[in-house]
């Protein structure tokens, strides 16, 4: 199997969208969108497990991972903030690479409730 038949037609449609938002965005901009992408990657991954699709949960986990280390990449200076936000990303990150063998739908739920949480108080701000 080549590695283009892996992919959908949806696969490549929300390849093009994803290309075309990052390419006209601003710094804040792109922090939302991989905000969304770690959210989105979250559901699919708890979708997957409820599906018993363990292909599928690894994927959508590895999809958060990518969008976690855009974040932690993005984060600059040495303020609280930013502080703040290295230690949040770098737990993330841990509880989403222990989740990797030992499946917990409560982690990965409540992980993501708290990403739509700052995403919510990000756009409201």
């Amino acid at each position: 199997m080549t590695l283009l038949a892996r992919h959908t037609p949806q696969d490549a449609y929300r390849r093009v969208e994803i290309d075309a938002r990052v390419g006209g965005s601003d710094p804040r901009q792109l922090v939302t969108l991989c905000y969304e992408q770690l959210i989105g990657a979250l559901g699919s991954a708890l979708h997957a497990a409820q599906a018993g699709d363990n292909r599928g949960k690894s994927q959508a986990i590895t999809k958060a991972l990518s969008a976690l280390t855009a974040l932690q990449i993005g984060v600059t200076g040495d303020e609280q903030v930013a502080w703040a936000l290295r230690h949040l990303y770098e737990a993330t990150r841990k509880a989403l690479l222990d989740n990797v063998l030992a499946f917990d739908e409560v982690t990965i739920a409540t992980i993501r409730g708290d990403y739509i949480d700052i995403l919510k108080a990000m756009t409201s701000a």
